[in-house]
């Protein structure tokens, strides 16, 4: 760290990209203190930029870790040894109060705990809910933090978890920036504790083989990951579309900074923008069995690009599909006008074909939402008509 301090006066400022809503990552070594449990040293300034962003109009959704080290900290000298997986999970299930707590002591906004492993976010079906569970949190001006649910998981609570998890939660909520806080100011071209000639890199503009290279192993007794983690967070964020910003979590300037549009540290291009990778993944990836005919008016509005699809223009649903698979949209000739997540089975959009929004609660005694595709995630195909009508 004495080595990262030392080149932090080579790191030019830099302007963040435009943003309105962007995930944080928060990892153990900002929150943890030299006796391993909760401290907000660190976290009140990245707090601070949170509030600031709020009262700006932004948006944020933290990802915090630390929930391990805070339940550590509360068992002190009981606290069964790091390695044991079974034992980490119950340190989490302790951890988690504190953790939360601590965000909450810092927020001028209620703060909500949502729990994830990856397989709810792999599942199209519980990706939905959690995507719905977290925008409605947004829109009820409330502080998501998001953790690992590290109590139940097996497999995923391991090396740079969170790191992913923050990317994968930036292309959930459709963010405009990741945000890595990390106890170093920047990537540099080696690591900066080890070689006195490691220079910080202020802009990588394509994450290839060398500067992966670049990147070292975990930092910190308390951390799960290190730069290579960050890296790969930044290459998963950035083939959705969405860039991350690298920087010190423990400079309160340089966080302060960032609630300004400033940057001290790496910016990380994406690959693509956020339309281009979410229209590529829809356009190409594998359909569910089956389809959704649509009338010729639907089909007209769809091919305008800015329609979602509503019960009002479903002719018929074909085949078996469930709600969150990718399904084709077809015009009343079988020609594919369109592809989306459905909000609904095939069975439900058969009971709702024809219909309006409205009776959806009606007909089904529940409701998803009042599209069956959302404009969202649906895409557009070739030769698709003119845009027009969709429902009065």
């Amino acid at each position: 760290m004495a080595a990262a301090a030392q080149h932090a006066g080579h790191l030019r400022e830099q302007p963040l990209p435009p943003w309105r809503r962007a995930v944080l990552k928060v990892g153990s070594n900002l929150l943890a203190a030299d006796g391993g449990g909760l401290t907000a040293h660190h976290a009140s300034a990245l707090a601070a930029f949170v509030v600031a962003s709020h009262a700006a109009g932004r948006q944020v959704v933290l990802v915090s870790s630390g929930a391990v080290a805070a339940g550590r900290a509360l068992l002190r000298e009981h606290a069964p040894a790091a390695g044991d997986l079974a034992a980490r999970q119950a340190l989490a299930a302790l951890g988690q109060a504190p953790m939360i707590a601590l965000w909450q002591s810092l927020s001028t906004r209620p703060v909500a705990q949502v729990l994830l492993t990856h397989d709810d976010l792999r599942n199209r079906r519980r990706y939905l809910n959690a995507r719905a569970t977290l925008s409605g949190l947004l829109a009820l001006d409330v502080l998501p933090v998001v953790n690992e649910n590290d109590t139940v998981a097996v497999d995923e609570l391991k090396l740079g978890d969170n790191d992913n998890l923050a990317a994968i939660v930036a292309a959930l909520v459709d963010a405009d920036l990741l945000l890595i806080a990390s106890d170093i100011d920047a990537l540099y071209s080696a690591d900066p504790r080890h070689d006195p000639a490691a220079q910080p890199l202020p802009h990588v503009a394509a994450l290839t083989p060398e500067i992966l290279a670049m990147a070292g192993g975990s930092g910190s007794a308390v951390g799960t990951g290190g730069m290579r983690t960050k890296l790969e967070a930044a290459a998963k964020a950035g083939a959705a579309g969405i860039p991350t910003a690298l920087f010190s979590g423990r400079d309160a300037a340089t966080v302060a900074a960032l609630a300004e549009g400033r940057l001290r540290g790496t910016l990380i291009d994406a690959a693509a923008t956020r339309l281009q990778a979410r229209k590529y993944w829809l356009r190409h990836a594998p359909a569910a069995p089956g389809c959704i005919q649509v009338d010729a008016g639907a089909a007209r509005a769809l091919g305008g690009g800015r329609a979602s699809l509503l019960p009002g223009g479903i002719a018929a649903a074909q085949g078996e599909f469930q709600r969150g698979d990718l399904v084709e949209i077809v015009d009343g000739a079988g020609k594919p006008v369109a592809r989306g997540l459905s909000q609904y089975a095939a069975a439900e959009v058969r009971r709702l074909a024809g219909r309006h929004s409205r009776d959806i609660e009606a007909v089904l005694g529940y409701t998803h939402g009042h599209e069956i595709v959302h404009r969202d995630d649906l895409v557009t195909l070739a030769g698709a008509e003119t845009p027009g009508g969709i429902e009065a």
